[in-house]
C-alpha cells in the first residue's frame, strides 16, 4: 500500500468509526456490499463468483475502485464445486438451480421434524450426524444409516461402514475438504486486497444468529417454527435456550477483538408481520440482546441488519448499548428510526434498491439529501443501500456515493 492509499484508508477508517461511536465525523460515510454488482459492471456472470475466484476478485476490486465508498463490504461465497460435490440441499446458486445471472436463493427445508425436538434437545450430536447433515447434503446421506450414536460403544458399526455408499463417501470427503479450504484462502485474499486498495474493514465471523432465526432457517422452516409457537411453545423455547447458550459460550471462549471489528448479524423472522409483539418479546428480542451484549463484551461492534420493516419494534431497539452497535435498516420508516434511536446507535441504510435500480440519478440524490438532512443530523449515520444492489444502475450507485461525499459534510 503506497502512502496516498494508506492515508485514504486511515481517513475512511476514522470517519466510519466516528460515525459508529456517535462522534461527528468530517462527513457522512458510505458503505456498500457489492453483492453480484461486479458481474454486471465488469461483464462477468454471477456464476463466476462461485467457480472462478481470481476472475471474481479482480472484478470486485475493479468495481470498488470505481465506486470509491468509504467501506466496501464483502460476504464470502463458497466454492460451487464443493457445493455440487456435497449435493447441497439448502441453496440454489448461479449456474446451479438458477440462471448464471440470477442471485442465489436459500432453499428452506424441514430439516428437523416436529417429533424430533427431544432428540435435538437430549442428544444434539446424534441428531446432527444422523438427521441434519444427511438432509442438508445429499453426499452425506449414508450417515443416516448409522445406528444411534449412544449405542456405538466399543464396537464400530462395520455393517454400515463397509457398504459401497459409505466407503465412497469416506474416500471422497478429504478431497472436498481440501477444495473448500483452498477456496477459503482465496476469500481471505479478497479481504486483504480490499484493505490494500484503501477500503478499511475487519469483519468477524463470530456474529452468529438469533436462535429463533436459526431454528426457522435451518431446522423447522418458517412454517414449522411459526406453528411451533402455538403447538409446542415449551419445546421451541427449550431449543432457543439451548442454541443461545451454545452461541454465548462460543463467543465468550473465542478470540477477543483487539481493534475495531464488526460482527454481522442478519435478522430474518423478527420483523413486523412475522410475529406479534408478544411473540417478539418472548421468542426473539431477549436472545438478540444477549447476542449483541456478548459480542460487545468480547470487544466487537455488532452490525445488526434489521431486514424488512422494524418500525413497530423501535421502542425495543432503544435498549441496544449506546455507541456500540450499527443498526442497518431495510424498509423501516427512517424518520421514526432517527427519532427513536438518534444519539443511541449508529443508523445505517437505507437507500432503496428499487430506487437504485429503477430511479434516476436526480431521484437518488434527492433521497440521499433527505437521509442526510433528517437522519444524519448531529452524526450517527452511514449511507448505504437498503438491500442488495445486484441489478442497480451503475450511475445510480455512483450517484449515491458521490452525492453523499459532497453534500454530507459536517465541517
Amino acid at each position: 500500500m503506497d502512502k496516498a492509499t494508506e492515508q485514504l484508508y486511515r481517513e475512511r477508517e476514522k470517519r466510519y468509526i466516528d460515525a459508529v461511536q456517535l462522534r461527528i465525523p468530517d462527513r457522512v460515510p458510505t458503505s456498500v456490499h457489492l453483492s453480484y454488482f461486479p458481474a454486471k459492471f465488469s461483464g462477468l456472470t454471477y456464476r463466476d463468483s462461485y467457480y472462478d475466484f481470481p476472475k471474481w476478485k479482480d472484478a470486485y476490486i475493479k468495481a470498488a475502485l470505481w465506486l470509491q465508498p468509504d467501506r466496501c463490504e464483502y460476504f464470502p461465497t463458497q466454492s460451487g464445486k464443493v457445493m455440487e460435490a456435497l449435493d447441497s440441499k439448502t441453496m440454489a446458486w448461479p449456474g446451479h438451480g438458477v440462471g448464471i445471472n440470477s442471485s442465489h436463493q436459500f432453499v428452506e427445508n424441514e430439516n428437523m421434524k416436529a417429533d424430533e425436538y427431544d432428540l435435538f434437545l437430549n442428544d444434539e450430536s446424534d441428531f446432527n450426524i444422523r438427521c441434519l447433515l444427511p438432509r442438508t447434503y445429499g453426499f452425506l446421506k449414508p450417515l443416516s444409516k448409522l445406528p444411534p450414536l449412544e449405542s456405538i460403544q466399543m464396537m464400530l458399526p462395520f455393517h454400515v461402514l463397509a457398504t459401497p455408499e459409505f466407503a465412497n463417501m469416506m474416500e471422497k470427503i478429504a478431497g472436498i475438504a481440501r477444495e473448500a479450504m483452498e477456496w477459503q484462502k482465496q476469500v481471505m485474499d479478497m479481504f486483504i486486497a480490499l484493505n490494500e486498495n484503501g477500503f478499511p474493514g475487519r469483519t468477524a465471523m463470530a456474529g452468529g444468529g438469533v436462535p429463533y432465526d436459526m431454528i426457522s432457517d435451518f431446522l423447522r422452516g418458517m412454517r414449522g417454527a411459526m406453528l411451533d409457537m402455538y403447538r409446542c411453545p415449551d419445546k421451541l423455547m427449550a431449543a432457543i435456550e439451548k442454541i443461545s447458550r451454545q452461541t454465548l459460550t462460543r463467543i465468550a471462549t473465542g478470540p477477543k477483538a483487539t481493534e475495531f471489528t464488526t460482527a454481522f448479524i442478519a435478522l430474518h423472522r423478527g420483523a413486523d408481520g412475522f410475529m406479534s409483539l408478544k411473540q417478539f418479546e418472548q421468542f426473539y428480542w431477549p436472545y438478540l440482546m444477549k447476542l449483541v451484549n456478548a459480542l460487545v463484551d468480547a470487544g466487537y461492534t455488532p452490525e445488526v441488519f434489521f431486514e424488512g420493516d422494524y418500525t413497530q419494534r423501535l421502542d425495543y431497539l432503544q435498549e441496544l448499548p449506546k455507541g456500540k452497535v450499527i443498526a442497518r435498516f431495510d424498509r423501516s420508516d427512517m424518520a421514526k428510526v432517527k427519532k427513536a434511536l438518534g444519539g443511541r446507535v449508529c443508523i445505517s441504510g437505507n437507500v432503496p434498491a428499487s430506487l437504485l435500480q429503477m430511479g434516476s440519478v436526480e431521484e437518488v440524490q434527492k433521497y440521499c439529501k433527505w437521509l442526510i438532512d433528517v437522519v444524519g443530523k448531529d452524526g450517527g449515520l452511514i449511507v448505504g443501500p437498503g438491500s442488495v444492489v445486484d441489478e442497480v444502475k451503475p450511475e445510480n450507485l455512483k450517484a449515491m456515493v458521490d452525492f453523499t461525499r459532497e453534500y454530507g459534510k459536517y465541517r
